[in-house]
């Protein structure tokens, strides 16, 4: 089904505190017919998916580029912008931009690209009058050619090489690797405790053998609404000295759309905080970090903010991953292979995304971790988890 005109039609924003009304754009450039460079000498081409998100004065574009020529020990990606956009940060590539013309290149880890290899990287940017989709990427000065295909309604899911944004999906080494198969009972035992951090009210947690996303168990959580109404099941494994940069991964399914409300699901007692929680839930109906020492948040509660974010499908299982650098203020998330942008702290303030988070300078230290249910208002759901992994290198859905 074609999509609408490339520009969003502009949002009048509630409140902060309300739901925000977020609307992604997927538009996909698929560009994949070979062309010859001047003095290439071969044939040579690329594809490139370039998948926006925009709102009012602001996107973020995805893109994930493939060679179809020969290997290169240092890609470049061209293009040029045919409105006013204006990039303002990016993350996997370092990218430059002069007037309309921008040049991306590839990082110390994804700097080879080998012939059928991709890579991903992001970029945030500003538009005031028009930010229509580039057509004309080049790889390494070669035009990639060919026309641009109808856009998807779905950005691409096409996985590219492994990377640290998608490596291999299992435990390998990782310091916890569990799948709640060991448990024999409908408690939590063994390497599981249910624990309420602050206070208990009705929210319960169980082993369930009627939904799991492999095997035959998963870990049910039953969360109430209402501050003291924790309710989490505790890893008993120590994590203080995984790293220096924590991955963790973990599948959920969730019964209830995240609430306009705060809430948290994933909560890490965290000694640089004096063992009070970073905590990973939702607010403004998105996923969002929470610092419990000062309630920063990351994204920042702005319209902006939070449309940088994702909701969290619910119905589903879904895959998240977070990598921690325990040595520096910064962290990764993804929802699937893809990066979130708004839940993504590089150690530089970014308008609308970390300033605030960026204020404890302070790296973070979990300890342990706790799957759960913990709401501050409205908020009851059930969810599940499943093939949860914690180590010191990344681990892929």
């Amino acid at each position: 089904m074609p999509l609408p005109p490339t520009r969003c039609p502009r949002w009048v924003r509630t409140p902060w505190t309300a739901v925000v009304a977020v609307l992604g754009l997927a538009v996909s450039l698929l560009v994949a017919a070979p062309a010859s460079g001047a003095g290439a000498g071969a044939t040579a081409g690329c594809r490139v998916d370039y998948t926006v998100n925009e709102w009012s004065g602001g996107y973020t574009a995805q893109v994930h580029v493939t060679n179809l020529g020969p290997a290169l020990s240092a890609w470049r990606l061209t293009w040029t912008y045919g409105g006013d956009q204006h990039i303002t940060s990016a993350w996997n590539a370092t990218v430059t931009q002069t007037g309309r013309s921008v040049t991306a290149a590839g990082t110390d880890w994804n700097a080879s690209l080998p012939s059928g290899g991709a890579a991903d990287f992001g970029v945030q940017g500003t538009w005031q009058s028009a930010d229509p989709a580039p057509t004309d990427f080049s790889l390494d000065g070669v035009s990639c050619g060919g026309d641009a295909t109808e856009p998807p309604t779905t950005p691409p899911t096409t996985p590219g090489t492994p990377s640290p944004s998608q490596p291999p999906a299992d435990c390998g080494g990782a310091a916890l690797c569990s799948g709640f198969e060991n448990q024999t009972g409908t408690s939590p035992s063994g390497d599981w405790r249910f624990t309420a951090p602050d206070c208990q009210g009705t929210g319960t947690a169980t082993v369930d053998t009627a939904v799991a996303h492999s095997g035959s168990k998963s870990l049910r959580v039953d969360g109430r609404a209402g501050y003291c109404n924790h309710a989490f099941v505790a890893a008993t494994t120590d994590l203080s000295t995984a790293g220096p940069v924590l991955y963790i991964r973990m599948w959920v399914r969730h019964t209830t759309a995240l609430p306009s409300s705060h809430v948290t699901f994933v909560s890490m007692p965290d000694s640089s905080q004096g063992g009070k929680a970073l905590r990973i839930g939702g607010q403004n109906g998105a996923l969002q970090w929470n610092r419990e020492s000062d309630d920063a948040t990351l994204p920042a509660q702005s319209p902006a903010g939070v449309a940088l974010s994702k909701p969290l499908p619910t119905g589903s299982w879904q895959c998240l991953r977070f990598a921690i650098d325990t040595s520096a203020p910064k962290l990764d998330t993804w929802l699937g292979d893809q990066q979130v942008p708004g839940l993504r702290a590089d150690g530089v303030p970014t308008q609308d995304i970390d300033q605030q988070w960026l204020s404890r300078t302070t790296p973070p230290r979990p300890t342990a971790l706790r799957l759960g249910w913990e709401s501050y208002g409205t908020g009851d759901d059930t969810l599940w988890f499943d093939d949860v992994a914690v180590g010191s290198a990344p681990i892929g859905c």
